[in-house]
C-alpha cells in the first residue's frame, strides 16, 4: 500500500516566505511519519523558484528518511510535477506526469541524458480506464486516478465513485485513489483494488502520524 502526499503551499497562509517554511515542514513530517511518495506540484510557481523549492525538498526528504532506512523500509521518495528538467536539476527521485504529457520513455530518455545513475519513477494522472490502460502499457510505475468522491472545489469532472475505480485497477498497473478521500471513505477504496491512497488536504490538515496509522492499519 502507498501513500502519496500532494503538495499544495497556497493552502498554507502568511507570506510566500511563511507558505514554502510552512510545506517544507509538513514534507519533513510525512516523511518521517512513513509516506512513500511526495508530489512536488508547486504548479504556479516560475520554473527557478520551483527548482529551488525542489532542491530543499529533497534534502528534507533525504535527511528525514534515515529513520525509515535504519528500519529496513523504503525511503519516502519525491516526485516533481511534470517538470523532468527541474526533477533532474533539484535532485528528485521521479516526474509526476499529466495525462497528456510526455510519455514515460521520453521521461527515461531525458533522465539518462541527464546523467541520472537512479532509476527514475514515474507517474500519471488520470481520469479514465482508457488513460490507465496507456499508462501501463507506457511503463508507468503507478497511476493516480481521479476523482473518485465528488469535491465541491474541484475541477467539473465526474466522480467516478467506487466501481469505477474497481474497473480501473483491473489494469496491469498500481492505482491510487485521489480525489475526496478521507479516513472514513479510504478503506472502501482498498477494498475496490486501491494499490494506495493520494491526497491534499488529507495530509496538509490533519496530523500525519495519525493519517499513516489509521490507513495502514
Amino acid at each position: 500500500m502507498f501513500l502519496l502526499y500532494i503538495t499544495d503551499r497556497v493552502q498554507f497562509l502568511g507570506d510566500e516566505s511563511a507558505r514554502q517554511g510552512a510545506l517544507l515542514a509538513k514534507i519533513a513530517e510525512a516523511t518521517r511519519c512513513g509516506v512513500d511518495l511526495i508530489q512536488l506540484r508547486e504548479k504556479d510557481l516560475p520554473i527557478r523558484e520551483l527548482e529551488i523549492l525542489a532542491r530543499t525538498a529533497v534534502r528534507v526528504v533525504r535527511e528525514n528518511s534515515t529513520l525509515r532506512t535504519e528500519k529496513r523500509e523504503l525511503p519516502t521518495r519525491l516526485l516533481v510535477n511534470w517538470r523532468t528538467d527541474v526533477a533532474i536539476a533539484g535532485g528528485a527521485d521521479g516526474v509526476h506526469l499529466r495525462s497528456n504529457d510526455i510519455s514515460p520513455a521520453d521521461v527515461q530518455k531525458i533522465w539518462l541524458a541527464g546523467g541520472q545513475r537512479t532509476r527514475v519513477w514515474v507517474s500519471v494522472s488520470c481520469h479514465s480506464a482508457n488513460e490507465v490502460a496507456r499508462a501501463a502499457v507506457d511503463g508507468s510505475d503507478f497511476a493516480v486516478f481521479a476523482p473518485i468522491f465528488e469535491k465541491k472545489d474541484a475541477p467539473p469532472l465526474s466522480p467516478a465513485g467506487l466501481e469505477g475505480l474497481r474497473q480501473v485497477c483491473r489494469q496491469e498497473i498500481p492505482v491510487l485513489a485521489l480525489g475526496g478521500i478521507t479516513l472514513e471513505n479510504a478503506r472502501a477504496c482498498f477494498d475496490a483494488g486501491a494499490a494506495g491512497i493520494a491526497g491534499i488536504r488529507l495530509f496538509q490538515e490533519n496530523d500525519i502520524a495519525e493519517v499513516v496509522r489509521r490507513l495502514k492499519a
